[in-house]
């Protein structure tokens, strides 16, 4: 491949042709002359067949997965309300931006000829990027606010009935969906449309208020990844240790009582809660490690890029090799990171026993003849409280 340098000047260009495979229009020199390298090409085309596959699962699976947790056995508990907002959100993301992000980046790969200009309209292009922005904080911090009412109901299991309520839980998600609109409001804002250097079209940041946007963007990119991350990660430690230690000291204990009736109603309650409890318990851990599995790796590339291009921008030269084996990296990555929102029906199915439940009837038109898990505790004259779950 030969050599290639870019100015300063044309390192927004080259890094957009790149995107929509337009090379040849490209002011740097030498560029026409690329080989397309393997880690670039490689990359891109995992991104481009990839993406729709991700896309088609991801739609069917969250579609799927709010119609359980909306169903008329699930709906009434506090970590079905975290779920259905959590598929909701994911359903909104896959949409308003991994969709949008492949008919910019993915389609113009296969068919060089096609253009998705409407994308690009002024207006289009700022409510586009601004519910993208406000998907992908809410997906993130309703993963945060689930492992946070788990963590109360494991480890504070006393504090629960006062905290971890129905009515709370919708304010919570409300307080979200709020902060989430308002956070974000300076992409819009901040964002235009503009022209690359052969004419053609682009929405992205407002050049005039690059600082303030890449101030801001970074920090957009640590609220959504890195303080979610480790919000997640300290308490599912605290909720596995909690788990072990409860483990350990259940093998030591024994209940006495002196009739078999109160023996039977003591072990379908506390079967009946820990059961409950262990599988959303597991739901959660599941959910958490694969939104840090799939979430770091493009976190970490992308703020690598992100610092060294607005570096090398001030520069007098940049290496096109460079540029290409990093942008084929960043889409490997970037790929791995829609697959977050499209894996929760799978982790939900494996993990959930009650959730496997649920989509059988959905499909055998059995829902009048449902289990309801809660059948036994009024049958014992005892309700169980809906935030266990």
């Amino acid at each position: 491949m030969t050599h290639a340098e870019c100015s300063n000047g044309d390192i927004y260009d080259l890094l957009f042709n790149l995107l929509n495979n337009n090379g040849q229009n490209s002011t740097c020199d030498n560029f026409q002359k690329s080989s397309d390298p393997v880690t670039y090409r490689d990359g891109r085309l995992f991104y481009v067949y990839l993406t729709p596959v991700i896309l088609i699962i991801g739609i069917l699976g969250n579609s799927l997965s709010l119609n359980v947790f909306m169903s008329k056995n699930m709906r009434g508990m506090c970590a079905s309300a975290y779920l259905a907002a959590l598929s909701a959100s994911d359903l909104s993301t896959l949409i308003f931006y991994v969709t949008v992000e492949w008919l910019r980046r993915g389609i113009v790969y296969i068919y060089p000829e096609t253009k998705m200009v409407f994308l690009e309209f002024n207006g289009v292009c700022q409510v586009l990027m601004y519910l993208s922005y406000v998907s992908r904080f809410l997906s993130s911090w309703l993963v945060v606010a689930f492992t946070v009412e788990r963590y109360i109901g494991v480890c504070h299991p006393l504090r629960r009935r006062h905290i971890c309520t129905k009515s709370s839980t919708r304010r919570i998600i409300t307080v979200i969906c709020l902060l989430s609109c308002i956070l974000v409001l300076y992409k819009p804002v901040l964002s235009g449309v503009y022209y690359s250097a052969d004419g053609t079209q682009y929405c992205t940041s407002n050049k005039r208020y690059d600082f303030p946007s890449f101030v801001l963007d970074s920090a957009f990119a640590v609220t959504i990844t890195l303080v979610p991350f480790l919000i997640i990660t300290i308490l599912n430690i605290l909720i596995v240790r909690k788990l072990v230690y409860t483990n350990k000291r259940q093998q030591h204990y024994t209940v006495r009582t002196n009739t078999m009736q109160s023996v039977k109603s003591a072990n379908i309650i506390r079967t009946e809660e820990s059961k409950i409890k262990l599988e959303f318990t597991l739901i959660l851990l599941a959910v958490s490690f694969f939104f840090i599995a799939f979430n770091v790796p493009y976190f970490t590339i992308w703020c690598r890029n992100f610092v060294y291009n607005k570096y090398i921008s001030q520069q007098n030269n940049v290496s096109l090799e460079d540029i290409e084996y990093w942008q084929g990296i960043l889409y490997i990555s970037r790929t791995i990171f829609y697959m977050n929102y499209c894996i929760n029906f799978f982790l939900y199915s494996i993990t959930g026993t009650y959730f496997r439940r649920e989509v059988k009837f959905l499909f055998t038109l059995k829902n009048q003849a449902s289990y309801d898990f809660r059948r036994s505790s009024r049958n014992t004259n005892t309700k169980l409280a809906v935030s266990w779950v």
